[in-house]
């Protein structure tokens, strides 16, 4: 995954190579020199920042101080603030991402130990085989062939591989644990999970009325917190005809997998679950094989919905990347979609995979609107042009730190996001009676904030 190139550095008069690999795509290094821990952090500083590279050859923890060193340094500079949300926003944009390529430029070698792993040939450095594998695969070349890294991203590297060994809880599964890859988005944010746990499923295509299955996992009838219809919509969504176990779905974008399990779990009989990246591919296998739904769960790569010969399902979710910006990252593909692609291919290809009478469940929050990057006007355009109308929605309110401390970039636009879950169905297909929704079906939302 990532880029791979090669690399050359002078070393004690010698002329050396080595290949050069980056999970975020950045190209190799042109300029490299030799660095310990004999260098001053201030030297380093101006060096990285005039585009020169450092390899690392001290011990493996001077390299991690040096690298919190350069750091305090890049932070010095706080983000401009700009006359608008959407130029604070792009203004933060070039600040993290001038901070990541700074940070980028202090390397690590990697080599192929004897045993064929992966090592890092430092002192006092640790165990890194394993997550290697996981992240990179197999080591290439033969033993002491050199791999040069950033250390910054190595350190995600490991990190990544305590998340995927420990896993996360998830509430909605009943504590269970998924367990994210190297390189896919972790469901830590959890309040777009607990949206799907909690929001009433839809009829099976040709089913009769009856009660939905209460599974334990989920919230349950009459325990939709927070959740409201919009004005105009027909409120809650009919239940499984026979239960859930009759319902189809997709789940667009898979990831981890989780969103696929939570709606195993609650009783739906069959899940087509699509992603593009091969890591997000083995993670959501893995992960709803571990959780034992898989005889319900199938995991297939699409770029967002699966193939025709699936037919149509009753239910189709899709969490797209909030954000309509470039990503500089694997890891940012699940946070900024460049012009909404994906948001905007999901709505356009929604109607003609949904069963009549189905629901998609669009999960997305509302910070591209606090920001000035899409106006609610602009989604629900969308939404009517597809064909679809809101047939209700349920809001969650984000939890995690930044939305509380005032301190965190992008503060204001933060404190005000919800998350929401939209309800969508074929524009043709409402209650007798309810007359046809305007060009734009619903105004912006009048959240109490």
């Amino acid at each position: 995954m990532g880029r791979t190139d090669a690399v050359g550095w002078d070393e004690d008069g010698a002329w050396r190579t080595a290949a050069w690999r980056s999970g975020s795509g950045a190209r190799a290094p042109r300029r490299v020199a030799v660095a310990d821990d004999r260098m001053a952090a201030d030297l380093a500083y101006k060096l990285v920042c005039e585009g020169t590279a450092l390899l690392w050859r001290g011990d493996y923890h001077g390299a991690r101080q040096l690298l919190a060193a350069l750091g305090r340094r890049v932070d010095r500079k706080p983000p401009k603030q700009g006359a608008t949300p959407r130029e604070s926003f792009h203004l933060y944009r070039q600040a993290r991402t001038r901070r990541a390529r700074v940070l980028g430029m202090l390397l690590v070698p990697l080599e192929t130990a004897a045993d064929g792993s992966w090592a890092v040939p430092l002192r006092r450095a640790p165990r890194v085989g394993e997550a290697c594998v996981e992240a990179y695969g197999a080591p290439p070349g033969p033993v002491g062939a050199l791999t040069l890294v950033s250390l910054r991203e190595l350190q995600g590297v490991l990190g990544a591989h305590e998340w995927r060994r420990k896993g996360v809880p998830i509430e909605a599964l009943g504590g269970a644990r998924i367990h994210p890859r190297h390189g896919v988005f972790s469901p830590v944010r959890g309040e777009y999970v607990d949206l799907v746990a909690r929001a009433p499923l839809p009829r099976a295509a040709g089913a009769g009325s009856g009660k939905e299955a209460e599974p334990g996992t989920e919230a349950g009838p009459g325990k939709e917190a927070g959740a409201r219809p919009e004005a105009g919509a027909d409120g809650g969504g009919a239940p499984g005809g026979e239960g859930p176990g009759g319902l189809t779905a997709f789940d667009i974008g898979t990831g981890t997998g989780v969103l696929a399990a939570v709606l195993a779990r609650r009783g739906v009989g069959r899940v087509t679950a699509t992603d593009v990246g091969e890591q997000a591919l083995a993670c959501a296998r893995e992960n709803v094989a571990r959780l034992g739904v898989a005889q319900a769960v199938e995991v297939v790569r699409a770029d967002l919905f699966p193939s025709r010969e699936t037919g149509r399902a009753d239910l189709v979710v899709c969490n797209p990347p909030w954000l309509p910006a470039k990503p500089t990252s694997v890891l940012e593909q699940a946070v900024y979609d460049p012009d909404s692609r994906m948001l905007r291919g999901f709505l356009s290809g929604l109607g003609e995979r949904l069963a009549p009478e189905g629901e998609g469940w669009l999960i997305l929050s509302d910070l591209a609107e606090h920001l000035g990057l899409r106006p609610r006007e602009q989604l629900l355009e969308w939404v009517s042009a597809a064909g679809l109308r809101v047939a209700g929605r349920l809001d969650a309110r984000p939890e995690h730190a930044r939305a509380t401390d005032p301190a965190a970039p992008l503060h204001a636009a933060r404190a005000a996001e919800t998350t929401s879950l939209w309800r969508l169905r074929h524009a043709e297909d409402r209650p007798a009676g309810e007359p046809a929704p305007p060009a734009v079906p619903l105004g912006p939302a009048s959240d109490e904030r």
